[in-house]
């Protein structure tokens, strides 16, 4: 069975996003500096269809990440930032015509829509049936890699509070947002159990991996 895997990068003081997270603001004010770590590693460069880059341990990690994945599950905050009906032009997610998945993605959604194909071997599924469902697709798409649960923040909280994510990574930038979406508000986390299972740290980023187990 593919193993469930959660990334996502964090400030130091817990948020995933700042504040006024919108359409056309999608990491809120000042979110895109948490991912300034990640825009000049070649992996990620390569994934989204640039050239060149560094080659250094945070890239490594990236690679390692970009190899594993063989589907994402996404909330419908992280592909749109809307919410309600998809209406008569539904937008099409936040990363242009070639997304940088190059695999299936199931999008957790209260509203239907048909599939929407896209470059790169990138397909969106729109899943409306609960995180169990777009779970057991994803796993069937995934094949012998892993489902990555990318986000948003309550995507990966109803993934741990239900248990089912096996590994936890998080990506703490050095900074702070002061404001915006924190990625554990509001979870219980009298049920969840982290053991680290790997510390890296560089200038730009410091990498925490978890085994997550669920406390009976």
């Amino acid at each position: 069975m593919s193993k469930v895997i959660s990334e996502i990068t964090m400030s130091l003081d817990g948020y995933i996003a700042g504040p006024n997270n919108t359409v056309d603001n999608p990491l809120g004010d000042d979110g895109q500096r948490l991912h300034q770590w990640v825009h000049d590693l070649f992996s990620w460069r390569e994934q989204h269809g640039g050239a060149g880059g560094e080659s250094n341990a945070d890239d490594e990690i990236i690679k390692e990440s970009i190899d594993a994945t063989g589907a994402t599950i996404l909330g419908r905050g992280m592909f749109s930032n809307g919410e309600g009906p998809w209406g008569d032009d539904p937008f099409r997610g936040h990363w242009g015509d070639n997304p940088p998945y190059h695999h299936p993605v199931f999008v957790l959604t209260s509203h239907p829509r048909e599939p929407l194909p896209m470059e790169g071997g990138t397909t969106f599924y729109f899943i409306t049936d609960g995180i169990e469902s777009a779970l057991d697709q994803a796993r069937e798409a995934a094949g012998d890699k892993a489902v990555n649960i990318a986000g948003g923040a309550n995507a990966i909280r109803q993934y741990l509070a239900a248990g089912l994510i096996d590994q936890l990574q998080v990506h703490i930038a050095p900074m702070l947002l002061g404001g915006g979406t924190r990625l554990f508000d509001g979870i219980d986390a009298s049920g969840i159990a982290l053991e680290p299972e790997r510390v890296i740290a560089s200038p730009a980023v410091t990498h925490i991996r978890y085994r997550v187990s669920k406390v009976s």
